[in-house]
């Protein structure tokens, strides 16, 4: 079927912003003209994408499917035209995935290092889980992600490269002395309030598949989004937090190690991106500092 790019991009922009308005100013055309190119593209693919109202525009079932798979390409062609623009510049972009705690914790000195050396290249960081940053990646929203591991959800990744080792560590205020200065199993351990990562972490997965190794059921107290506010839960006494060893810092002095008798295996930090389509020569260079 022939039709034309400049149709699916209409289309794109109203889809992903839902609004015909906010698609005529991504697009520079006029709204009308938007409205008329849905209206061709909906006319030769004889399928409604569009609930129009008053109000709001929503996708219709066939528009959702078309989405998913003009978006990725979308991406794909944006990647294109950032690849030709690398080449006529000294600059060039890198999109970054990573979690908070890994941005903060880790990723920082790393990005000071690339901004010395690269001070026109544009770096974009993208904040979500490391299971969310996956997805971004497979979307190709971003270049590379820098994510936990092990991590099920990057079994179609084609390249990984292990960077650093880390343990995990439950940490707690003085209201659990009484567990200072001796191991404890998992079972007296998941007596009391744990706090830790809510389920889409890699982090959750992990414990709670360790607990499972034991035969024993974990259920957390609390489930955050955030290590450090994990960290700042766990000062004031709500429970013992999971958390990663190197979130620990001067702030957490306050906090003691929970040990316990059952060795928690080492996990690793990776940075994993598609070796095929890794064409950004800001990318490239951001990869050769690990």
């Amino acid at each position: 079927m022939d039709i034309n790019y400049e149709l699916y991009k209409v289309f794109y922009h109203v889809a992903s912003t839902l609004s015909f308005s906010e698609a005529s100013k991504k697009l520079f055309i006029s709204q009308s003209a938007v409205s008329q190119s849905i209206k061709t593209l909906e006319r030769k693919l004889d399928q409604t994408l569009f609930i129009r109202s008053t109000k709001r525009v929503q996708l219709t079932p066939e528009g959702e499917i078309l989405l998913r798979h003009i978006e990725p390409a979308m991406h794909l062609i944006q990647r294109g035209e950032t690849q030709l623009l690398d080449a006529a510049s000294t600059g060039g972009q890198i999109r970054i995935g990573a979690s908070d705690t890994i941005c903060r914790y880790f990723l920082v000195p790393y990005l000071k290092k690339f901004h010395e050396t690269f001070p026109n290249a544009h770096i974009k960081v993208v904040n979500q889980t490391s299971i969310k940053c996956v997805e971004l990646l497979e979307s190709g929203q971003v270049d590379l992600i820098v994510v936990n591991y092990p991590n099920s959800y990057l079994s179609n990744i084609s390249s990984i490269k292990k960077i650093k080792h880390f343990h995990d560590v439950f940490i707690a205020n003085q209201d659990f002395s009484n567990l200072q200065g001796r191991q404890i199993t998992f079972q007296e351990l998941a007596k009391h309030p744990i706090l830790m990562l809510d389920k889409n972490s890699t982090t959750n997965e992990f414990l709670h598949r360790l607990f499972q190794q034991y035969q024993l059921d974990l259920v957390p107290e609390i489930e955050l989004t955030s290590n450090d506010l994990l960290i700042d839960l766990a000062k004031i006494g709500l429970g013992i937090a999971f958390i990663p060893d190197y979130c620990l810092d001067e702030q957490s002095k306050d906090l003691f190690i929970v040990e316990t008798q059952e060795k928690l295996p080492s996990r690793e930090l990776v940075i994993a991106y598609n070796e095929q389509i890794l064409t950004s020569k800001a990318a490239k260079e951001f990869l050769n500092l690990f």
